[in-house]
């Protein structure tokens, strides 16, 4: 069993910037991936950026740009960068381990942008 907490979410402008932490509860050394994601009011939970154990980083077209995920294994942490943060970005960010094949879901913090 894994506990993930994230934080650093909050209000933010329009072009403002924020960035959210994950720790998990266990060494993230060999996990096999991990990644946000976020789910907007009557809209489906979608992946936002992954990253592997190796540091391989995938993002959606929506962040591609904008957003970096990175982690720090001897902190446990997984991290997302959001600059030129839009109001369509507003969503609830989870936090996402997957390791052998099951999934592992923070609690989530809520990111608002302001036009």
């Amino acid at each position: 069993q894994v506990k993930l907490v994230e934080s650093g979410g909050g209000l933010v402008q329009a072009g403002g910037s924020l960035r959210l932490s994950c720790v998990a509860s266990r060494s993230i050394v060999n996990i096999a991936s991990m990644g946000w994601y976020r789910q907007a009011p009557g809209k489906q939970r979608e992946v936002v950026a992954t990253i592997t154990y190796s540091g391989g980083t995938n993002y959606a077209d929506s962040g591609q740009g904008r957003f970096t995920i990175s982690r720090d294994n001897a902190k446990s942490t997984v991290y997302l960068q959001m600059n030129s943060l839009k109001p369509e970005d507003t969503a609830v960010y989870y936090c996402n381990l997957l390791q052998y094949s099951v999934d592992y879901w923070g609690q989530g913090t809520q990111v608002t942008v302001s036009s």
